[in-house]
């Protein structure tokens, strides 16, 4: 498959970078509000992976991510304010459900909507301190995951990985060891291009799962397993060789690199790992 962003494609991903490195380290609520204002969460499929991962190369800390996967394709509409959906049955690691405005619930006998103040939420620790995870006590829920949740969070950890490829890479080029760059060594730079052919798989699976949803290709829940699959195995590639070629400091407080690297990994942990979705890929 042979795939370009078209000029408006690319126009959006610019004004997207843009906008989000102009409002980052603003407090989060003005930042939620000026995605909200500029209509990004209405954006069609493809788009909304482009957008959701520059947000993720920023390591956004919005709802945005629940409120246009996870609420919006299972009641077909955006919420009053923020929104997420409980619909892998359980009601265990829900994205923002302690904050969102709205919550879809997944029953046996449809989607229910109730308000977020309404519902018992209680956030759990994850390892992320920007995400915001809890647990939700409901009661007959159903299992059905959308695909655009699987999508979404498979554009988020690609932009999440991408942020930790080109830390790493300043890094090696400013880092100097034995008198030379440490970017100079020939096996920093065969981790470097492992992790630069990740991303850019991972990035294809996306785009072409968002294509299928947007088409409602049969084979769009198929394409959400793949995405989701190749994005777990990308960030566990980039986070192993990001962290060691950092060193130790990469995972201090002082250093950007660990919010990066923690956000990368709970997107391959939510909603299944690599190796549940691939096992989802050999079921008849």
């Amino acid at each position: 498959m042979e795939f370009e962003l078209d000029e408006d494609q690319q126009l959006l991903r610019r004004t997207v970078r843009e906008t989000v490195a102009k409002v980052r380290g603003r407090p989060e609520e003005q930042q939620w509000s000026t995605y909200r204002r500029l209509g990004w969460l209405e954006a069609p499929p493809l788009e909304l992976a482009l957008i959701l991962e520059e947000l993720g190369y920023a390591a956004d800390p919005t709802p945005f991510l629940a409120t246009a996967t996870w609420f919006a394709p299972l009641t077909g509409r955006l919420p009053e304010g923020s929104g997420t959906a409980v619909f892998d049955g359980t009601g265990r690691y829900v994205l923002d459900a302690d904050r969102a405005d709205e919550v879809a619930l997944l029953t046996p006998d449809g989607v229910v909507v109730v308000p977020g103040a309404e519902l018992a939420a209680r956030r759990v620790p994850v390892l992320d301190p920007n995400l915001h995870v809890a647990e939700v006590e409901a009661g007959a829920l159903a299992e059905g995951v959308p695909d655009l949740a699987l999508t979404g969070l498979a554009a988020t950890a690609v932009g999440a990985c991408r942020r930790i490829l080109d830390l790493t890479l300043d890094h090696v080029q400013r880092r100097v060891q034995f008198g030379r760059p440490l970017g100079s060594f020939q096996a920093v730079k065969h981790k470097a291009a492992d992790m630069y052919v990740a991303i850019e798989r991972a990035r294809a699976l996306t785009h072409f799962s968002a294509l299928t949803i947007a088409e409602e290709d049969p084979r769009r829940t198929r394409a959400a397993h793949m995405a989701k699959a190749a994005a777990g195995e990308c960030q566990r590639l980039v986070f192993r060789h990001g962290l060691q070629l950092f060193g130790a400091m990469g995972f201090t407080w002082e250093n950007e690199l660990q919010y990066h690297l923690k956000r990368a990994q709970a997107c391959d942990l939510l909603l299944g790992t690599a190796a549940a979705h691939r096992k989802a890929l050999l079921a008849p």
